[in-house]
């Protein structure tokens, strides 16, 4: 279920919105202030019993601790919770300011129950497709970038077209650090001190994502109850970022083409030509070129998208960046989750760089925030290290070479077990990057869904999610 933590000073508004957030089948935490709900949060953390929450609902005036102040140090310290900013007070400045400190959207009372409900949605699925890359809040992200021959030409690339007006393109398997990319483009430029606003185009419905992207006028259609303005509008003079460019829906790549060639568009419902000053920058763990060719992606999109390409090597092609990016990541969890790891031993390290990191550098980072919560000692060591990882790395290193008799196994019969494990492997790690979908997956793999299904029967596993759509 779903846990949202709802911060309002107004308790009338905070049992209309609970109740309204329960009978969509949300598990609600009220708190009257942004104090409150800040205590909520980091009592989660350390609490193996503790459920995170999906969603933070936060007015912008309370006591205390106003919505403001509550969104930067969750940007901070909660950088994957996605944040709805509510308040009476709304502009069109405000809700900048909020989206360029990090909150997902922003909702002015009095508010729509739809467009709320919507708004809820779209962040807990945010929450859930979120690759968790590093944000923009980690003062040291650079870092994360590594310093093998491989990122090191990727920061030179960055350096170089930073400060330009041209639209990039970022590819890179998931969990590869897009987003990371698109932040040190803004940094870098004059823009730095505008707008950096990010939308994750997988992670909205098509039905919506025109007016995400354009906002709309009040009235455009049922639960419009306000004006909104969309991304490009909240970009303006500064950078927008669309995160899995590959997920657009046709339609609306021909509107995305239009702004770029022309620099103007129309909210949804509205008849006037609005302008725009925006940098834009895309990313997708998708070949563009094949989805090209299936008749998913637009080829003069593709061309206008692509003017600088910047990809990102999969973690396993760079094992030397393994001990810088484990030892920033040490130094983060040491502080969040207040531990005092010094080191982390070669014998552990040599663990780190043997597996090859499906996951990227998401995964890693998810792999050493648990290895410091649970660790005793001062030091990480290979059996502070979780089981599954180590016996992955054992089951690749040491294949069972003979039968229940001591008899020596077939080479071939050793190879067809080692393979099916590999398998096994990759099928779970890309039915958990696309949500249990297996479609979804499929594509991720590059094999037809029907393979996939009868590898996933051939290896026992089965689908998690009977019943609903792929």
């Amino acid at each position: 279920m779903t846990r949202v933590l709802l911060a309002d000073d107004d308790a009338s508004v905070r049992k209309v919105l609970a109740a309204s957030l329960r009978r969509e089948g949300y598990d609600v935490t009220a708190a009257q202030d942004g104090q409150e709900a800040l205590e909520l949060l980091r009592a989660t953390v350390g609490d193996e019993e503790a459920e995170p929450f999906d969603v933070l609902i936060s007015d912008v005036r309370m006591p205390r601790l106003d919505g403001m102040s509550l969104l930067e140090q969750v940007a901070r310290d909660f950088a994957d919770l996605p944040v709805v900013m509510l308040t009476a007070h709304g502009t069109v400045d405000l809700a900048v300011t909020a989206l360029k400190q990090g909150a997902f959207d922003f909702v002015s009372k009095p508010y729509d129950r739809d467009e709320f409900m919507r708004t809820i949605k779209k962040a807990a699925r945010q929450h859930e497709k979120d690759d968790d890359e590093p944000k923009r809040g980690d003062k040291s992200a650079r870092l994360l970038l590594g310093e093998s021959e491989a990122m090191q030409k990727v920061v030179a690339m960055i350096d170089k077209v930073a400060d330009s007006p041209s639209t990039v393109l970022v590819t890179g398997e998931s969990g590869t650090g897009k987003e990371l990319v698109a932040v040190a483009l803004h940094e870098g430029s004059a823009r730095k001190d505008k707008p950096f606003i990010r939308i994750n185009c997988g992670a909205i419905p098509a039905t919506l994502i025109e007016a995400e992207l354009f906002g709309y006028e009040k009235g455009a259609f049922t639960g419009a109850a306000t004006q909104k303005p969309g991304r490009f509008e909240l970009a303006d003079e500064g950078t927008l970022f669309l995160d899995e460019i590959g997920d657009l829906p046709l339609d609306m790549q021909v509107r995305l083409l239009r702004v770029l060639q022309e620099g103007t568009f129309e909210r949804v419902g509205g008849i006037k030509t609005m302008s725009v000053d925006v940098r834009l920058i895309a990313a997708t763990n998708k070949d563009l070129e094949a989805e090209i060719e299936a008749g998913r992606f637009r080829d003069d999109l593709f061309y206008r998208l692509n003017v600088v390409p910047i990809a990102l090597p999969p973690l396993r092609d760079r094992p030397g960046d393994i001990r810088t990016l484990t030892e920033h990541f040490v130094d983060k969890y040491n502080q969040r989750l207040g531990k005092n790891i010094e080191a982390v031993d070669d014998d552990a390290l040599k663990v780190l760089t043997t597996y090859p990191w499906p996951g990227n550098i998401r995964e890693l980072e998810n792999i050493i925030e648990r290895t410091v919560l649970f660790s005793d000692g001062d030091r990480i060591t290979r059996a502070s290290l979780p089981p599954e990882l180590l016996a992955k790395i054992d089951r690749a290193r040491a294949p069972t070479t003979k039968d229940d008799a001591g008899a020596p196994r077939p080479m071939k019969e050793i190879v067809k077990e080692a393979t099916a494990e590999l398998e096994r492997d990759l099928i779970q790690a890309a039915l958990k990057e696309t949500g249990g979908n297996v479609t979804h997956a499929a594509r991720y793999l590059k094999i037809s869904r029907k393979s996939l299904q009868l590898k996933m029967r051939d290896l026992g596993l089965r689908e998690d999610r009977p019943g609903q759509p792929d």
